[in-house]
């Protein structure tokens, strides 16, 4: 079963806590256990699952991500976004999720976030639930 995620983002830079947008397709399929993934179609964007209690956490990986690889550098790629680009090929474009008793089995403090890179855009998630 694959479903498509739609994210409307408002930043060059921001994460966006998807969680409960996959929690409901997972809801929807009636699956009670499987495996779910998440991928993102994009080359200037990624997906992570870290900590969503606090909002600090993912400004902090933003932050880092900046410093390391900042916006204006010394880049062949001449359309204005190679750091967009490390940065997804770093953070990644997809992760993979437990489905237990028809709930995402996620740690007590782990979100799924939607990681914009070029924005603002309205971007895809791909979400694939697996029946195990």
């Amino acid at each position: 079963m694959l479903k498509t995620i739609s994210v409307r983002t408002s930043r060059r830079m921001e994460t966006v806590d998807i969680t409960e947008l996959i929690q409901e397709e997972v809801s929807r399929s009636g699956i009670d256990e499987g495996i779910c993934i998440c991928y993102v179609p994009h080359t200037t964007a990624g997906i992570i699952i870290n900590e969503g209690a606090d909002p600090a956490v993912c400004e902090d990986i933003l932050d880092k991500l900046e410093q390391v690889i900042p916006r204006r550098g010394s880049y062949k790629h001449l359309e204005g976004n190679a750091d967009s680009h490390i940065k997804s090929a770093i953070v990644g474009s997809s992760v993979t999720v437990i489905i237990e008793r028809g709930r995402l089995l996620l740690g007590t403090w782990q979100k799924i976030f939607f990681c914009e890179f070029d924005g603002p855009r309205t971007r895809k998630v791909y979400v694939k639930l697996i029946k195990g």
